[in-house]
């Protein structure tokens, strides 16, 4: 059954899985502390002015981070290392999240989506 809360969602992984997701969750909300947190596509994700942030995903070995291509793009150089797909990111679970890269990304969501 999925999950109808981030709470929820994340508490479904192991405790080790559970550590990054509510890296990446804290991450997101200190970015974008007026974000509305919900769960859309099955996923955690945030909006603001009723316009996607961003989401995430954990998979079996890789946590995913969807930016929308804009977020994506316009970080492109920094993500080049990542396995990506249009609009997302493959953060290895095998190594630590790129907070700090994770919290510009968000930023600059945030302020495209003010912009909009």
């Amino acid at each position: 059954m999925p999950a109808k809360t981030v709470d929820e969602y994340i508490s479904k992984y192991p405790s080790e899985i559970q550590e990054l997701l509510n890296q990446m969750r804290n991450t997101i909300r200190e970015a974008a502390p007026g974000a509305n947190e919900s769960i859309s596509y099955g996923m955690p994700a945030y909006k603001l002015n009723k316009k996607l942030l961003v989401y995430f995903a954990a998979f079996k070995n890789h946590i995913g981070f969807y930016a929308t291509p804009s977020g994506h793009s316009k970080f492109s150089k920094e993500l080049a290392k990542y396995k990506q797909g249009k609009g997302s990111v493959q953060f290895p679970i095998s190594e630590p999240l790129p907070i700090e890269l994770i919290k510009q990304i968000t930023l600059f969501r945030v302020d495209e989506n003010m912009r909009k």
